[in-house]
């Protein structure tokens, strides 16, 4: 199959626009829906699909989307009571930050080598009620080969350092909550308790309420079972230093997410990562899937 055939981008309607990013030769296909916070709602990755996604609340716009892969910034996570102080000024913003809950802007397409979609998000007067710094996030959101990549661009548009830690929260398919996960972390800090516990055989989510978070990865890497049989593999880049483990209790899946920090960055300052004025800082998250 030529490569000018192999790709496409398709667009079309369903609640919202959406645009499919589609890989003819490994059976590969996934859809962003830009109004949404830019969520990629569906990846289907060698004729699986991987991704848990909860339509009445992906086609409600007052709803958080469950499922699908929202998009953390510029912070992953829960502030303490919602708030935080940023000089001598407090401010109130939702869990996960600003990103994930406006619309994005389109600005381009590709089929060329890739079938690609690369949408944009600036701050404007509601963003900067919540968090105070103009800023502009441009991903490119990219099939190639069977894999899925999220590059990103997050730019520093205000005159000061910006403080933020961005993220992903992609909902994996599983009904099993106790995997094992192929990393080098050999701890993890369990929110639901704040004991930090050391991983020995499968990370167990059944019945936990809160997120587990892995603390000592040097490699950027994970690995998991998939659904299918298959097994799903995550890279980023290595200002994503933790991957934090969720699920919710009688729903099929497990979320297994990079973030930058750890819950709260931006009430305790404890690694809060900060960009230079006029700084960009580009990153990558991949997503794969072997059988």
């Amino acid at each position: 199959m030529s490569q000018q055939h192999r790709y496409e981008v398709e667009r079309r309607e369903d609640a919202y626009p959406l645009y499919t990013l589609k890989d003819a030769e490994t059976g590969s296909a996934v859809t962003i829906c830009p109004e949404r916070g830019a969520i990629a709602i569906g990846c289907t990755l060698h004729g699986t699909e991987l991704f848990y996604l909860d339509r009445a609340t992906f086609q409600d716009p007052q709803a958080n989307i469950r499922g699908g892969n929202p998009v953390l910034f510029p912070i992953c996570g829960q502030l303490v009571g919602g708030k935080f102080e940023w000089e001598g000024r407090e401010y109130a913003m939702r869990n996960h930050g600003v990103a994930r809950n406006r619309p994005w802007d389109v600005v381009s397409t590709s089929e060329d080598g890739e079938a690609s979609l690369t949408v944009r998000l600036r701050s404007d007067a509601g963003t900067l009620a919540e968090y105070p710094f103009e800023f502009e996030l441009e991903f490119t959101y990219a099939l190639r080969d069977g894999e899925f990549h999220i590059r990103q661009a997050y730019r520093n548009l205000s005159d000061r350092s910006m403080p933020f830690y961005a993220g992903f929260h992609p909902y994996f398919r599983t009904e099993n909550k106790d995997l094992v996960y192929e990393t080098d972390a050999t701890k993890y800090l369990d929110y639901n308790d704040n004991a930090v516990k050391p991983i020995d055989g499968p990370v167990r989510l059944t019945g936990l309420k809160e997120s587990v978070a892995l603390l000592d990865a040097s490699e950027r890497r994970i690995a998991f079972p998939g659904p299918d049989g298959g097994t799903v593999v995550l890279t980023y880049s290595d200002a994503f230093r933790y991957v934090v483990l969720w699920q919710v209790n009688g729903s099929p899946f497990v979320c297994v997410e990079p973030w930058m920090a750890l819950n709260a960055a931006l009430n305790t300052r404890d690694g809060l990562p900060e960009l230079e004025a006029g700084g960009t800082l580009e990153l990558e998250v991949a997503i794969g899937y072997a059988r």
